[in-house]
Order: structure tokens, then C-alpha cells, then sequence
């Protein structure tokens, strides 16, 4: 009995999770939904962060994660019951973050498909120095 309740549970928590894939636009940095920069330390002290960004490290320089380390400071930061953004250098990370977020974790994620290229290069937004 436990075990159909548990999974039921489940189920409909994934049903209520939403992932979207979209390029980051003005709207949404106006609408407050909190963006998680997921790239590394190297790669905030190079190109900066948009105003604003949270920045939480998932993949190593080596691509090697810890969900458990991830999910912990995300938790602490973001309110993961309301919609978040993720952003990385091109889209390629947070395509595969997002929707294992949306899906496993019953979030509700925008995938920022382009990343910091297209936010730099195409909306030309200003970033902001990352200082740690």
C-alpha cells in the first residue's frame, strides 16, 4: 500500500511540473523569475553574470556533478516551488539539467536555450563582475 501511495506521490508531482525551452528575453528578466547560472567559478569570473543570477555551480571543469551538493544549495537559494530559469554558456548543460529538474524533481524550469552567448552576443545584456 505504501508503495502505490508513494507512487502515486510521484506521479503527481511530475505531472504538475512544466519545462520550458526558451531563449532568455527582456520579459523575463523583468518578470523577477530567478536565473541559476549553472556554469563554473572560471567561466563567472571571465564573462561576468546577468543582473541578478544566482550563481550555483552543476558541472565541474571535467564534468564530473554532485546532484546531492546541487540540489542542497539550489534549495537554499531559489524557491523551487515557484518557476526558475537556467542558464549556461551555450544551452548545452542546462538542456540536460532541466528537464531531469522538471521531471525527477517535479520543478517547474526554463531551459534558457543560447545561454550566456545569446545573452551577451544577440541581446547584448550587460553582466555583472562575479567576485568570489
Amino acid at each position: 500500500m505504501k508503495k502505490i501511495i508513494l507512487a502515486l506521490l510521484l506521479l503527481s508531482v511530475s505531472l504538475f511540473a512544466e519545462l520550458k525551452n526558451e531563449y532568455i528575453s527582456k520579459d523575463l528578466l523583468n518578470s523577477n523569475t530567478p536565473i541559476v547560472d549553472i556554469r563554473t567559478p572560471p567561466e563567472w569570473r571571465e564573462t561576468g553574470l546577468l543582473k541578478g543570477a544566482i550563481p550555483i555551480m552543476f558541472f565541474t571543469q571535467r564534468g564530473d556533478y554532485d546532484i546531492d551538493k546541487f540540489l542542497k544549495e539550489l534549495n537554499e537559494k531559489v524557491d523551487t516551488k515557484k518557476p526558475f530559469a537556467l542558464i549556461c554558456h551555450t544551452g548545452n548543460r542546462t538542456s540536460i539539467l532541466a528537464p531531469w529538474l522538471a521531471k525527477e524533481m517535479g520543478y517547474d524550469v526554463i531551459n534558457l536555450k543560447g545561454g550566456m552567448d545569446y545573452a551577451t552576443k544577440e541581446l547584448k545584456l550587460p553582466t555583472y563582475p562575479y567576485n568570489k
